[in-house]
């Protein structure tokens, strides 16, 4: 929708679908007709009136502070869908390597180890190596994420 208005009267508001083009200018110089032959303008156009001379009303930008605090929004938003898909993928995890952690401790002692347990040692390197890197990474985003939820309370108060 496009808007214009007059030099000789701003007040006049002409809308128009679409974007600024000749054929909305078209548009709004119908409406202005009818606003004259209905008797409705408050400015004498006596020395004539063309579609070029129709002023664009722009609707106000955002203040700058807004936009801001509306990306920080989004920013805190996406940190925190961040945090949850850690968690999830931490959770997951845990049990499994919590078990291969107890056969770690079996390494530091001097009782014997079955060849079953070894090869479910050898096996649970890599669940236990990715459950710690999750972790690490959950706590790390958890420490970001609050201040997104402080952002995110702020933008939620009425």
């Amino acid at each position: 929708m496009v808007q214009y208005t007059l030099a000789q009267s701003p007040e006049v508001i002409l809308a128009v679908p679409g974007k600024d083009s000749p054929k909305a200018r078209d548009k709004a110089m119908d409406q202005l007709v009818e606003l004259m032959d209905d008797g409705k303008l408050p400015t004498n156009l006596a020395d004539g009136f063309a579609p070029d001379q129709f002023i664009e009303v722009k609707p106000p930008e955002p203040t700058p502070d807004l936009k801001d605090q509306e990306d920080a929004v989004v920013e805190a938003v996406q940190i925190l869908s961040h945090l949850a898909s850690l968690k999830v993928k931490t959770q997951e995890s845990r049990t499994e390597a919590l078990q291969v952690r107890d056969l770690v401790d079996l390494l530091f002692t001097d009782e014997p180890i079955s060849e079953e347990q070894i090869a479910s040692l050898k096996d649970g390197f890599k669940t236990l190596k990715n459950f710690a890197q999750s972790n690490l990474k959950y706590r790390d985003a958890r420490s970001q994420a609050e201040a997104a939820r402080a952002i995110l309370d702020e933008a939620l108060k009425p």
